[in-house]
């Protein structure tokens, strides 16, 4: 039993070690809460920061919301070693009262391999207040 279990620890260590091998970007936040909206703000903007850690110049390549109703930006240079490129998720809270969890999936490339990264923004949209004319409408 004893090395069964050293077996799959040392196993677990193995596969930690070459997933962050891979890792060629640190994203200062992978999750940002927008707290509660008010739908009549319209939109509302959140920039994630990320720093290059690997040896070479990294590109972004790609960034893709999971739904119309957010819009990514980015850096569109490529980021040199140590140096930190943007993504920026815009969403929009018109005609969408409620909770929201969306995700933007960041393809980013070394030259030889691609990346992705998921980020997730969140939060609440209040509904617009509205007056005794639009309801009788």
């Amino acid at each position: 039993m004893k090395k069964v279990l050293f077996v799959a620890m040392a196993l677990m260590l193995t596969i930690n070690v070459i997933a962050q091998e891979k890792q060629v970007v640190e994203f200062a936040e992978q999750e940002y809460d927008f707290g509660t909206v008010k739908e009549e703000d319209g939109k509302v903007t959140h920039v994630f920061t990320f720093t290059n850690i690997s040896q070479t110049p990294v590109t972004v390549t790609n960034v893709r919301a999971s739904c119309g109703c957010t819009t990514p930006s980015w850096s569109r240079q490529p980021v040199m070693p140590g140096e930190q490129g943007v993504v920026t998720a815009t969403y929009s809270a018109k005609g969408r009262p409620g909770k929201f969890h969306k995700s933007i999936t960041v393809t980013l490339s070394n030259g030889t391999e691609d990346f992705n990264v998921v980020l997730y923004i969140k939060g609440t949209v209040t509904p617009m207040a509205q007056n005794a004319q639009t309801i009788k409408k």
